[in-house]
């Protein structure tokens, strides 16, 4: 189980937690500034004793595999490792907006916006691709829109992706 952490403290030597912005089975999102940087990060840290086996597994081939993309229209990875406690965690940047699914709650997209954000969301895809990692979890809850535009749409949760050559055997 993931302890709380509280407004102030310092995880792993280098985060400096501001709040919980959220919760999953597998562990918790912070808010934090990362003290090297001066940054916000969102820092995602998992159960220490997860019940599931296969999370250790996944949360480390998420982070491995993001620390290698580093595209504007994926968000960016920060940090990730161990505590000593056996924490795990990853750090990306803090996005601020809404993802699609919020967006589209309000309406439909317009055939403008529509082929914005199709252009934005291939050309980072084949970015990954061109890096031998597919994504495999595309959804709107995963398109997320720093300050709710669009044209800056970033694919998150790369939880599930896979590299090309271990996608084949599938």
């Amino acid at each position: 189980m993931v302890p709380f952490l509280t407004a102030g403290s310092v995880f792993a030597s280098r985060f400096e937690i501001e709040r919980l912005a959220g919760t999953g089975g597998m562990g918790s999102v912070y808010r934090a500034v990362d003290q090297l940087t001066l940054r916000w990060v969102a820092l995602k840290i998992i159960h220490a004793h997860s019940s599931n086996p296969g999370d250790a597994t996944r949360f480390i081939r998420e982070a491995e595999l993001l620390s290698e993309l580093r595209h504007p229209g994926i968000v960016s990875y920060v940090a990730h490792g161990v505590t000593p406690q056996g924490q795990r965690f990853l750090a990306m940047e803090w996005l601020e907006g809404e993802d699609l699914a919020q967006r589209l709650l309000r309406g439909p997209l317009g055939l403008t916006d529509t082929r914005t954000l199709l252009y934005r969301v291939a050309e980072s895809l084949a970015f990954a691709h061109q890096r031998g990692i597919l994504h495999r979890d595309l959804k709107p809850t995963n398109l997320f829109l720093p300050g709710k535009d669009l044209e800056q749409v970033k694919i998150l949760d790369f939880g599930i992706a896979r590299r090309i050559e271990a996608a084949r055997a599938i």
